[in-house]
Order: C-alpha cells, then structure tokens, then sequence
C-alpha cells in the first residue's frame, strides 16, 4: 500500500555562519601562538578544502565562537541535545499545522537523531512536548546520521502498509556543529567542520489506498535498505573526551558510487524522472544523479542549492530537498526517487511518484 509524503518542514539554527566567517576563525585560531605547533597542511592546502565543499553558508545552534570553542563532552552533549530537542519540536508543531492535525491525530512516530547521546530518546521527549497519545507508536532510529530522513521515511512507509491509514510523524534533527573541535587539524576534520549545519525537518507520512491524494508530493510505494559490505571503512564516528568526531578515510570518495549497482538492481527497469539525492557533498550529488541516469546539473540542482545554502544537514538534509521539491515540483503521476547516504557505509531510499 503506498503512502503520502506531506510537505516537509525545516527549522534551521538561529545562527548563520557563514564559510569566510568561518575562514577567519580557523585562520585566528592557528596564528594564536599558544596553539600546539606540529607539522601540518598549509592554510592554504586548508583554506582550498573548506571552498570545495561548495557550502557558501551554514547555520548552526550557537554563535560560532561559542560554539568553536573547546569544552567537556558532557556540556557538548548536553547542549547538543538540547538544542536539538528545540528544533525539532518546532518543526513537528509546524508540520502538524500545516497538515491541520492535532498532536492526537498522530498513530506514530519515526525519529532519528545522532549527534549527542540521550536515554531516553529524541521520542520520548517529544511525545511528552508535542501531548501526542501516550500509546502513540514509536520507531526511535539513532547511529544513522545522514541516512537518517530517508531510513525515516522507508520505515514511516513499512508501517503505513501494515496499518493502513495511519498517520506517522517523522521527525529528524542533528546538530552537527558539534564535531568542531579547534585541537584538531587534519585535512578530514577541516572540511568536515565546514560542511555542517544545524536542523531539524519533520513531515507528515499517510497511508492512501492509491486513489486518494490528499495534496500534492511524494507518494512512496517501494522502500530500499543497503548495509553495503566490508564498507566500514568510509565513515564513521568516535568520541572521546573532548566529545564527537567525524572521521573517514579515502575510500569515502567514491562509497556512493560503489553502492550504485545495489540501487540500480532494486530500481530494475522501473523509470526514474527526478530524484531527491542527499546533498553529502558535490561529488555524492552527481554521482548518484548521473548513475541513475539523470542530468547531475538540472536534476541535482535542489541538491546542490540545499547544500550551498545550509550546509550539509545530515538526515534533515533529504527532506530539505524534499521540500524543495514541492516548490518546483515535477510533473504530476512522474515515477522517482529519494536517496540518502551514511556511515557504515548504508543507503537508504524510497521510490514512487509525484502525486
């Protein structure tokens, strides 16, 4: 049974950073002679990193001095989580209003959330912020990072098909600024600060009996989960005294494109005429939009405005595309897909058409 995607909402962090900002502070920090001084990239090598992202601007939870500057896991996470929480709270209410649903009318809810560790969950605190139903249905995902929209709403989809007519919430926040840390200095570290933001996203899934639309989007009939093998390699997280860190290796590179033919292989000869493509940086873009045989400039270009715009959002960062989408839509009954990327190294996606 396919289900409807509504109109996604983004909350992005009150404060906009921008990459010369950015630029500026990376460059005052290593002039600072109390800085540890080893062997490093010039600031040049750094510098041209930083622009190659092709992120213009990003927005994160809190000022960027504030937020550069070092401090304890526990108030990293703390802080982290609790921004988090205020995002995603308000996307969740603004994606309930412009459904013209109360917290009531909720059957579940799917939330997915990395960047600070909490117990309970990103779910349990907004069941009790929201006042949805006590015995509201819950997929709380965690550990997925960038994947974490898509993974989201193939699960959203799966429920949907075993409870027809449900109404499931889904929900996405990450405050990524939090992997900047100013001891570090490597060339991985130094594009990885630059290319995140902050955020949450949150939309509204409905099961439909295939005639019904209720608005326009994305109706999503087939979901596709990968664990792509001996790929633990490309991406990963670690944490440690001074808090999280985001860490990959070379083979990062070309992970998106290796995972291609287990794409293709699930879409078989089914058509594809747009595609929502997680902004993970230029290359992942035109990798996946070429390989399922889409123009990268006209196709990708949500994906490539997403990622300039507001850096990458880690699993908001598909349904800020979605969104965008609906503002520039494709052509009505038009057959798609939704993909999106993550350490492990996993995929997650759904395909259908634009109702």
């Amino acid at each position: 049974m396919p289900a409807h995607i509504g109109r996604p909402v983004i909350t992005l962090a009150p404060h906009l950073v921008t990459t010369e900002d950015l630029i500026d502070r990376i460059a005052t920090t290593y002039r600072d002679p109390d800085f540890p001084s080893r062997p490093r990239p010039s600031f040049g090598v750094w510098k041209r990193l930083i622009l190659n992202t092709g992120v213009r601007q990003r927005y994160w939870s809190r000022p960027l001095q504030e937020a550069t500057t070092p401090s304890s896991v526990g108030h990293r996470a703390q802080v982290a989580f609790g921004d988090a929480l205020d995002l995603a709270e308000s996307a969740a209410r603004q994606a309930l209003d412009a459904a013209g649903l109360h917290p009531g009318d909720i059957d579940a809810i799917v939330t997915s959330h990395t960047t600070s560790w909490t117990v309970p969950g990103l779910d349990i605190h907004l069941i009790e912020r929201l006042g949805l139903n006590p015995t509201v249905a819950r997929m709380p995902l965690a550990t997925l990072a960038c994947s974490g929209g898509a993974h989201a709403l193939a699960r959203a989809l799966l429920h949907t098909d075993a409870r027809h007519g449900d109404r499931v919430l889904v929900v996405v926040a990450e405050t990524l600024s939090t992997i900047y840390h100013q001891s570090e200095d490597t060339p991985q570290s130094m594009m990885y600060r630059a290319l995140f933001g902050d955020s949450a996203g949150a939309c509204i899934v409905t099961g439909i009996d295939g005639r019904d639309y209720p608005d326009p989007g994305f109706v999503i009939s087939d979901p596709f989960e990968l664990a792509m093998p001996n790929s633990r390699d490309r991406y990963w997280g670690s944490i440690d005294g001074h808090g999280l860190h985001f860490e990959s290796t070379k083979a990062a590179s070309t992970a998106a494109a290796d995972a291609l033919p287990y794409m293709t292989d699930w879409l078989g000869e089914r058509p594809v005429d747009w595609a929502v493509v997680h902004p993970g940086g230029p290359r992942i873009i035109d990798d996946v939009v070429a390989g399922v045989g889409l123009d990268p400039h006209k196709d990708g270009r949500h994906s490539h405005t997403s990622l300039a715009e507001n850096g990458n959002l880690g699993g908001v960062a598909v349904l800020d595309v979605l969104r965008r989408a609906h503002d520039d839509p494709p052509a009505p009954g038009a057959p798609g897909l939704l993909a999106a990327f993550g350490p492990g190294f996993t995929v997650a996606g759904v395909y259908g058409n634009w109702a």
